[in-house]
């Protein structure tokens, strides 16, 4: 174990939980074909509601993946938080009880915790009465139960953390699970998974302004295109485990890549957008300069793709200042899933990795090609193979959050 300060942190594990794959090989094959988990919603009733599409993971069931127990106790996001740490922690073959009793510690992200399980509680407590509400709600719907329900489950007891920042907060959570592998803890089990399907969690999407409520599921989100309309909400994301690689290397493991470099930013000012997306520019030099890395070494660039106009304009601006116009190809796989919030840039992070280890780009599904103030190469029409060793990934989240990932291929 590394106390210097300088440990370097590899990613030796990988789960997801999509909605266009249940289980890590699952998803990168969809991913690959171009297969969308975007369809009509089936969690609620969605007649009376202007959005009716959605990412939903598919086939899930709880009680074949978590123990009994905690079915009653959690939320349908905390599940699949559950499974998605369940897997990247068996991936990785690191057996927790091997460590010291506080070598491993748990960072998670989360935008809205358990929408769900309160909507439930808040119907029973005006329709049945107090005593009708479940006890379970005193911590099923809080937005840090991810990080206590997976550190309870697999005994870690190291420094742990949630963080909140939206969209961006999938990579703001790894970088903050690389902070503390460089304090000294050898490995931590990090990511986010998000969503809250549900008529409360949508009236919440829909306030944003930044939903697509129209077309059918192959049009409704579209980033980067010239008839882009918003985005389209999903559930989901992945969980990583993030290990010293000192630690990796006595275990004869060589993982899927390094977490080389992360940085983040705030625009505090009322469009944080703005005419270049300075934030965003700064977040991604930061990060290419904490990996010691320069524009040309990147060899691609999984977007954030908010398929908001103005926002996609700004970010197509803010990397076209970073690596030229057209400088170095850029994609945007969550077209085949949607909008994942907290979930979704963790989830970009595994598929970037995935792509270094196969040397494939997966392509931005249902955008044949970027529209008119777009000055960038947008993967289209197919996966595109390619030599990657180095690939930066990138998120906003609302109210000025920018967070920026630089990964390289295993050595």
């Amino acid at each position: 174990m590394s106390g210097t300060g300088t440990a370097r942190a590899v990613v030796t594990g990988i789960g997801v939980a999509a909605p266009n794959g249940l289980g890590t090989e699952a998803y990168w094959a969809a991913t690959l074909a171009g297969r969308s988990g975007i369809a009509p919603t089936t969690r609620y009733d969605a007649a009376g509601y202007p959005l009716r599409l959605a990412g939903e993971v598919p086939g899930f069931e709880p009680e074949r993946h978590i123990p009994s127990r905690l079915v009653p106790q959690t939320d349908h996001s905390t599940r699949l938080s559950l499974y998605a740490a369940d897997e990247a922690l068996r991936d990785s073959g690191l057996d927790p009880a091997e460590l010291s009793p506080y070598g491993m510690g748990v960072a998670t992200a989360s935008s809205m915790g358990g929408f769900e399980f309160g909507q439930r509680e808040l119907q029973n407590l005006w329709s049945k009465g107090g005593r009708f509400v479940s006890a379970y709600q005193s911590f099923a719907w809080f937005y840090a139960v991810n990080t206590g329900q997976i550190s309870i489950r697999h005994g870690l007891r190291g420094s742990s953390n949630t963080v909140v920042t939206d969209a961006a907060g999938g990579l703001d959570a790894v970088g903050n699970a690389r902070r503390q592998i460089r304090r000294g803890t050898t490995a931590m089990l990090t990511g986010g998974v998000d969503g809250a399907l549900c008529p409360l969690g949508l009236a919440g999407h829909l306030s944003s302004g930044a939903m697509s409520t129209g077309g059918p599921a192959d049009r409704a989100y579209l980033p980067f295109a010239e008839d882009a309309s918003g985005q389209v909400p999903g559930e989901g994301g992945a969980f990583l485990v993030l290990e010293d690689a000192a630690s990796a290397g006595r275990r004869g493991v060589r993982g899927y890549g390094e977490l080389a470099g992360y940085a983040a930013t705030f625009d505090p000012g009322p469009d944080p957008a703005g005419p270049a997306a300075t934030g965003l520019v700064r977040a991604i030099r930061g990060a290419l300069r904490d990996a010691g890395a320069h524009a040309d070494d990147v060899d691609a660039v999984f977007a954030d793709a908010a398929g908001v106009p103005e926002l996609d304009r700004a970010e197509s601006r803010a990397l076209a200042e970073v690596f030229g116009p057209g400088g170095v190809p850029v994609t945007a796989p969550k077209t085949m899933t949607g909008r994942l919030f907290a979930g979704g840039a963790s989830l970009d992070l595994a598929t970037a990795l995935l792509a270094l280890r196969d040397g494939t780009i997966p392509h931005t599904a249902n955008v044949p090609h970027p529209g008119p103030g777009h000055p960038i190469d947008l993967v289209t029409g197919e996966p595109r193979a390619a030599d990657l060793r180095c690939a930066l990934v990138v998120a906003r989240g609302r109210g000025g959050f920018n967070a920026a990932a630089v990964v390289r291929r295993a050595a």
